[in-house]
């Protein structure tokens, strides 16, 4: 069985080109992907979860 990609804050900043401070304010809105906070207090993001979340941000032409 494969285990799910889990993505580190840094991934995710260099794919959308965005600073962290920029990730943690659109999480302190609620506005960034669901996180998973690991027992060391890393964050990570389930690629799922991260592709399902920029569908939503998409717009229709």
């Amino acid at each position: 069985m494969a285990t799910a990609k889990r993505l580190t804050v840094d991934e995710i900043c260099a794919d959308l080109d965005i600073s962290r401070s920029t990730f943690y304010e659109w999480r302190a809105k609620g506005k960034a992907p669901r996180i998973i906070r690991l027992p060391n207090g890393k964050l990570r993001i389930r690629q799922a979860d991260y592709e399902a979340w920029l569908q939503q941000l998409e717009v229709a032409a």
